[in-house]
């Protein structure tokens, strides 16, 4: 995974009102962690990062005024209704060292004929890899996969140097008939019916 480097600035005051105007400068304000050292207030700019977090788990070098930090963002909040960034985590690596992330479920393949459906139970398989070959996702085939079928964690080819952060009998694919829901959204109906009567 290739590394993307950003400015970002320190941060020194803090609040609501700190953060509002970091967002109006088109800033992000964020929060640089872990290795035991102490929180690190930043800001970041808003469009470079935004862009860089189209990557999952990205590998972020920050220049922090002239001082380089390795980060992967662990906690993203966005605004509810626009989804603009409005605050990130970032966890401190190094070289070598394993974090436990989550990585996105891509699918392949069709399932058998029959109309049935692919329930995700996961949307993302967590593992742990090194920090600066986190996968940018994991792939996963349901070509022929009929009714009551399951992919399980373990069934999952992961990268090489990477491990399971979850159980390995863990569900994270099902196929589910279609026909399956339709009798329980009858009987609902005729519930709602017979009361009405009532």
């Amino acid at each position: 995974m290739a590394e993307v480097k950003l400015a970002a600035e320190v941060r020194s005051d803090f609040g609501k009102g700190a953060a509002r105007r970091a967002r109006r400068a088109n800033k992000v304000p964020g929060v640089i962690y872990g290795h035991g050292a102490e929180p690190q207030h930043v800001a970041v700019d808003s469009h470079a990062l935004m862009m860089a977090l189209k990557t999952p788990n990205v590998l972020l070098n920050l220049d922090v005024e002239g001082k380089s930090a390795l980060v992967i963002p662990k906690a993203v909040q966005r605004e509810a209704i626009r989804g603009f960034l409005v605050h990130v985590d970032f966890l401190a690596v190094k070289k070598g060292e394993k974090v436990t992330v989550e990585v996105p479920i891509q699918t392949e393949g069709d399932l058998a004929p029959g109309g049935n459906l692919l329930e995700h139970v996961l949307n993302a398989l967590p593992i742990e890899a090194e920090a600066t070959h986190i996968p940018e996702s994991v792939t996963v085939s349901i070509a022929g996969l009929d009714a009551g079928s399951s992919v399980l964690a373990k069934d999952i080819t992961l990268p090489s140097g990477a491990s399971l952060a979850v159980e390995d009998d863990a569900v994270v694919l099902q196929v589910v008939a279609a026909q399956a829901e339709a009798p329980a959204e009858e009987a609902a109906e005729g519930e709602g019916e017979a009361s009405a009567e009532a």
